[in-house]
């Protein structure tokens, strides 16, 4: 048995290299072959290329690149046909994988899409794309099965990886000791994104925030965890100016932030999902340019109440999302203030939080695993 799997991303690493660990559980025998990065080639993938090839940002680095992309996506379908694998599995990437998933669906390749791309938040014309390409989608979310219902492709909810990762009762000491904070302070993380255009677009208001918070509360302590050297030495250049607030910035370690923190503050993304499965109150804070903001709201690209995967996931407003205009300093110390002013809140949230946590912990891999596998049985190549 062969499956080839494309992976675009560091995060599609990951879910490459599980979801190999769980088929070759069942199956011994299976071989992998495909574009991975250094945790699939570890368990084994014969990678033809590098995730690193398809690991771009911005339109203007893909345009650049495109004449590239394009030559390494006819030479991964001619390899894909030649060698007719079990299946094929793109692993989110939907810009470059569903463009190859739809020529080997053609040729009678069975294919799967693992990560449903957000169309239930926007661009929710792409599921007659993604009907096309695909014969199954692998969705991380429980709510994402119901948007493929009335179209020709199967949907399975496979739970969230992340969900499994952390654990139920993450502590609040263990991460506060290996950061060096004090179990007296009231600690709050900062997390302005991993990416240098959010960072740009929120570090002043986040820190406008905690010079707030800093007059207010006299043991009030920040934390900065930055995703890149690069966006680290940004952070700590407008922190300069705002020598009232005191603020420790880090390297990386995301989660053990948001785990040693009372409230963390959070660009809306991942961040809020894995502050949610972390068990924290937070702000969440989306802010895009002003032509990009017009732009989604004249075609009402927005289809949906709330933007913040908690609040979603949750079907109500669990958490404040501030958006566009409303991040301010202080509108996000106003709701900052307003967790700690209101513990009963916080611990009914927490709640509500763990609740979710389980709804998403279901062993992502071993499930996503079984259905590749039923995928292939039922294709009977």
């Amino acid at each position: 048995m062969v499956i080839v799997l494309v992976a675009g991303e560091a995060s599609g690493d990951q879910l490459g290299a599980a979801l190999m660990r769980a088929i070759r559980l069942k199956e011994p025998g299976v071989r992998f072959a495909g574009i991975g990065g250094p945790l699939m080639k570890a368990e084994g993938c014969d990678c033809w290329w590098d995730t690193g090839q398809l690991s771009l940002m911005g339109l203007s680095e893909v345009i650049s690149h495109l004449p590239r992309l394009l030559k390494l996506r006819r030479q991964l379908i001619r390899r894909v046909v030649d060698i007719e694998p079990e299946v094929f599995v793109g692993i989110d990437a939907p810009d470059f994988n569903l463009g190859v998933e739809k020529r080997l669906k053609a040729r009678g390749i069975p294919v799967i899409h693992y990560v449903s791309p957000t169309i239930w938040a926007w661009r929710s014309g792409r599921v007659k794309t993604i009907t096309k390409s695909t014969d199954r989608v692998m969705c991380l979310f429980p709510f994402e099965p119901d948007c493929y219902r009335q179209y020709p492709v199967e949907a399975d909810y496979t739970g969230h990886p992340l969900a499994d990762q952390i654990p139920l009762d993450a502590a609040n000491g263990p991460a506060r000791l290996a950061l060096g904070i004090d179990t007296g302070n009231i600690c709050v993380a900062l997390l302005p994104g991993s990416r240098m255009s959010e960072v740009e677009k929120l570090s002043t208001a986040m820190l406008d925030a905690a010079d707030i918070l800093s007059r207010r509360f006299t043991t009030i302590c920040f934390l900065m965890p930055a995703a890149t050297e690069k966006i680290g030495q940004y952070f700590q250049t407008v922190l300069d100016g705002y020598p009232g607030v005191s603020c420790k910035v880090i390297a990386g370690q995301s989660r053990d932030a948001m785990a040693a923190a009372d409230v963390v503050v959070c660009a809306s993304g991942t961040a809020a999902l894995e502050t949610m499965l972390v068990n924290r109150p937070m702000v969440v804070c989306y802010r895009v340019s002003a032509m990009t903001y017009r732009l989604m709201k004249w075609f009402k690209m927005l289809k949906i109440r709330f933007f913040s995967l908690p609040n979603i996931l949750a079907s109500g407003r669990l958490v404040p999302e501030l958006l566009q205009h409303e991040v301010t300093g202080h509108r996000i110390a106003d709701e900052v203030i307003r967790w700690m002013d209101q513990p009963s809140l916080a611990s009914d949230v927490k709640h509500r939080f763990r609740q979710l946590h389980e709804e998403l912990r279901i062993d992502a891999a071993t499930t996503a695993g079984s259905v590749v596998l039923k995928h292939i049985a039922s294709s009977g190549v």
